[in-house]
């Protein structure tokens, strides 16, 4: 009898600590992101959003979006809990707002920040054996391009560093000429897609959600051309044959 209440005593102490709990996030899978990233159809496309005058803060203008802000956005909300903290933890290296330098700018640095915290999975690392060398200098070397570089040579220096620690990494990645109209069975609806370049000293030049639409592959992406958040009328193998400058793609995928 007393071990019979002994049992039934931890048994309830089990329960009661496990209701104490915070709740984890609901599994999601890839899906959820293409539904949300739906939402946000005819969105207008405004470049340099984030860059405000003043001390570096979390900006948050889902009404206009860059083709980055746009996923970023998309797997803020798909992570569930709080926009606001995951939007953090996505856009600035470890969640911590450190001046411009600390947002990710480069995307193969946001990816690896992804990773690292647990929220990205690098499906491109597990399905394709093609590798390449990130070799990173873009923004040191045009600081007049950028609001926050032109007239601060800290900036600069900081972003020098950042660079220099992602140069020579060894990344995986699947070159254009081996993507197929129709896609391939390990890139999913949602997933996220980033476009590889050849331009010196940059790794990735455009992002945007994989969709499938009658077997063929497109995708969903903020389009400075079309001016708003759109899906491409023609598959996404097309998009990059029609581009000298890009050479192929690296697929993310949300996790928990």
């Amino acid at each position: 009898m007393r071990r019979l209440l002994s049992v039934i005593v931890s048994f309830i102490s089990a329960m009661t600590f496990a209701q104490q709990q915070p709740a984890e996030l609901t599994p999601q899978d890839s899906r959820t992101m293409l539904q949300i990233g739906k939402s946000y159809l005819g969105t207008q496309y405004v470049a340099n959003t984030l860059d405000r005058d003043g001390e570096e803060e979390l900006v948050i203008r889902t009404d206009a979006v860059d083709c980055l802000t746009f996923v970023e956005y998309t797997l803020a909300q798909a992570l569930g809990s709080s926009f606001t903290e995951n939007l953090q933890k996505i856009r600035y290296r470890d969640g911590i707002i450190d001046g411009y330098p600390s947002r990710l700018h480069y995307t193969s640095d946001w990816i690896e920040n992804g990773i690292r915290q647990g929220f990205l999975t690098d499906v491109t690392a597990e399905n394709s054996v093609q590798t390449l060398q990130l070799s990173l200098s873009y923004m040191s070397a045009h600081p007049k391009l950028y609001k926050k570089l032109a007239n601060s040579p800290e900036n600069v220096t900081r972003m020098t560093e950042y660079e220099k620690a992602l140069s020579g990494k060894i990344v995986h990645w699947l070159p254009k000429s081996e993507l197929p109209e129709n896609g391939l069975s390990w890139i999913m609806d949602g997933d996220i897609i980033a476009i590889t370049t050849k331009l010196p000293g940059l790794d990735i030049a455009h992002v945007g959600i994989a969709q499938y639409i009658k077997g063929k592959l497109h995708l969903l992406h903020a389009s400075s051309t079309l001016g708003k958040v759109v899906v491409s009328d023609k598959p996404l193998n097309h998009m990059l044959n029609n581009n000298k400058s890009w050479t192929g793609i690296r697929v993310v995928r949300m996790s928990h």
